[in-house]
């Protein structure tokens, strides 16, 4: 590698490094503010794309021994936390469906309450008397 005017390309790598993993956090970030379909997806591609490039640039970092990664971490505990973030996932959409059904019985009672309301005032509006 050599030097180039500004600074070492060493260090113009871990600085392009850093900003891609900061950069794929607010992209992150931004996935879970937005409330528009179409730009969420945009930055759900931008944060793919984002961390394509962070791991690309890792693996030719360490290929060329500049970056050490931290030490290996133990199959076991790597798999407890992905049982972990399962089941938490798990019950977050048993929660979503069930607030959902419930949102959906309020519709439907609405809709029905909504339509005897109606009929009722078309009775009244039609001078029939209920006494």
């Amino acid at each position: 590698m050599h030097q180039s005017s500004f600074m070492p390309e060493e260090d113009m790598l871990y600085t392009i490094l850093a900003d891609l993993k900061r950069t794929s956090r607010e992209y992150t970030t931004a996935v879970t503010e937005a409330s528009c379909p179409v730009v969420r997806q945009m930055f759900t591609d931008l944060t793919n794309s984002t961390l394509k490039l962070q791991g690309d640039l890792y693996y030719l970092m360490d290929q060329l021994n500049m970056y050490s990664a931290s030490s290996p971490v133990l199959k076991q505990e790597i798999n407890k936390q992905l049982q972990q973030n399962q089941q938490n996932m798990q019950k977050t959409q048993q929660f979503l469906q069930q607030k959902q059904g419930q949102q959906h019985e309020m519709d439907n009672h609405n809709n029905t309450y909504a339509s005897f309301q109606a009929q009722h005032n078309q009775q009244d509006h039609h001078g029939h008397s209920y006494m």
